[in-house]
């Protein structure tokens, strides 16, 4: 009839290196359930619903009919209801925290019978459409803070729920959403303040805080120096000042320990950790030194230095804040989670822990490595049939690629994500339709954001955090919200033209 739109599409409408990309990930990732779990004396068991795979194949057809109806729908349909898609996701994500079910510490599930399912998942297909439908809304713009203010909300509300459902992997993977805010305008100055938070925590982690903290005392201060007229009397001191550091905390020990000696009870011994030097002794001088050279400067009432030395004092500020807490924030989570922090900042502390924290590390590695060039040949992974790596059909699938179809296999899955990414910028670029376009990146960013974390943990790049390996991992809600984002990808780009 005049005038009547046609929404719907065909396969040979569809962009076919995207929907070839994700086919063959799901097949292989099918293919890798079934060799974890293949039993020799039940080879047809992928029909049995009770078993991974055979789950699995369930969740593979249902995404298949899934695809099949988005293509059915209006393209305009998911931008009109971009936010309450949003709003319904919250509200099943939120209700984990009371209705929901504990798996591996995280109250982040519902069970319905023999089956899970985790809304975190949908959640990121739901903020991707969120992001993108505010962004292309009329007047919005990133270099306005109040914009800026509540594109950050949109997936930091969903990060506080996750993180109160003490599911710390999925929470990280909602920063992903950064990369797409860059592409759309929010000043790099962010993205520098993010990373130096990364660093001051990891440093805050790896060495002892008052330690870091001197140390970026010192940077400041050198930072002031460089700027005064009369720098050189400045430098000798402060080189005096590095060397007292150097020594600072072995002479404080020597003074206490000996006082105490000289003036304690010969008849009670002190306790060892009470001579302990406090933190704050301990980053004293380097303190004093820099209120010395920031005071004098500020002192000169020029407005242009004293708000140069304000932005100083305040990343200074900042950056022993980050460091701090850090330590804090590492004292206040379960012991596991202290270990698998530890052995991935110290691997060297791998091999004394081969049967605790650092056994799935070990065990991964020594699967992927065991694969050699071009692997065992499908189900031939002793390591896999014999269960040596926990969580092999989920977190750690990668093992199973690598032990039975080798390097040459690892490079074709990798190729694969490379490919899938690239395509999908290409999409992305090509759209005329903010909407779409942000969407595109959106999703891009989810997708690269897991596979690098994913690959990286069953490396030791990372800290196995419980990440899935997109379309390959066992899970249903994983495989379900993977395939929503790439199946409303292809709808919106099959309609490029008119949106």
């Amino acid at each position: 009839m005049p005038g009547t739109r046609n929404t719907s599409v065909g396969v040979g409408d569809l962009d076919k290196i995207t929907l070839s990309c994700y086919v063959a990930l799901v097949v292989i990732g099918w293919l890798m359930i079934y060799a974890v779990n293949y039993n020799p004396n039940a080879p047809y068991g992928f029909f049995d619903l009770s078993s991974s795979p055979g789950k699995q194949l369930f969740f593979i057809i249902t995404c298949m009919v899934i695809l099949f109806f988005i293509q059915m729908t209006d393209w305009a349909f998911w931008r009109t209801f971009a936010m309450p898609i949003y709003l319904a996701s919250l509200l099943l994500l939120a209700g984990t925290i009371v209705f929901g079910r504990e798996v591996n510490g995280a109250n982040a599930w519902y069970q319905f019978g023999g089956f899970s399912f985790q809304p975190a998942e949908i959640a990121k297909f739901s903020t991707c459409l969120a992001i993108a439908g505010y962004l292309s809304s009329t007047g919005v713009s990133l270099r306005d803070p109040k914009s800026r203010l509540y594109a950050l909300g949109l997936f930091g509300v969903p990060v506080l729920i996750v993180l109160l459902q003490k599911d710390t992997g999925s929470a990280l993977i909602f920063f992903s959403f950064l990369m797409v805010l860059f592409r759309e305008g929010l000043p790099a100055g962010w993205y520098v303040l993010g990373f130096g938070t990364a660093l001051m925590v990891i440093l805050g982690l790896l060495f002892q805080a008052q330690d870091v903290a001197v140390v970026l005392f010192l940077l400041a201060s050198a930072r002031i120096i460089q700027k005064e007229q009369n720098h050189r009397y400045w430098w000798w001191a402060f080189a005096g000042l590095s060397l007292l550091l150097f020594w600072w905390e072995a002479i404080s020990s020597w003074v206490v320990e000996t006082t105490a000696a000289a003036f304690g009870n010969p008849a009670k011994p002190v306790d060892p950790e009470a001579l302990a030097i406090s933190p704050l002794w301990i980053m004293a001088p380097a303190v004093l030194f820099f209120a010395t050279v920031f005071l004098k400067s500020y002192i000169r009432k020029n407005s242009l230095i004293q708000r140069r030395l304000q932005l100083v004092l305040l990343i200074l500020g900042l950056g022993c804040g980050m460091v701090f807490l850090a330590g804090y924030a590492y004292s206040l989570m379960a012991p596991h989670q202290q270990q698998r922090i530890r052995i991935w900042l110290h691997p060297s502390e791998a091999a004394s822990d081969a049967r605790g924290s650092a056994y799935n590390l070990l065990h991964s590695k020594m699967a992927i490595g065991s694969g050699g060039l071009f692997g065992k040949g499908p189900l031939q992974g002793n390591m896999t049939k014999l269960k040596y790596v926990p969580e092999q059909s989920t977190d750690f699938i990668f093992c199973t690629v690598g032990e039975e179809q080798g390097f040459v296999g690892v490079l074709g899955v990798v190729g694969l994500f490379f490919v899938l990414l690239f395509r999908i910028t290409q999409l992305a670029e090509r759209q005329r339709s903010n909407f779409s376009r942000i969407y595109a990146y959106g999703v891009a960013g989810v997708i690269f954001v897991h596979f690098i974390i994913n690959i990286g943990m069953t490396m030791g790049l990372f800290p196995i955090i419980g990440i899935p390996l997109p379309f390959i991992s066992y899970g249903g809600s994983s495989l379900i919200g993977f395939s929503l984002m790439i199946g409303v990808l292809l709808k919106l780009d099959s309609h490029r033209n008119l949106a």
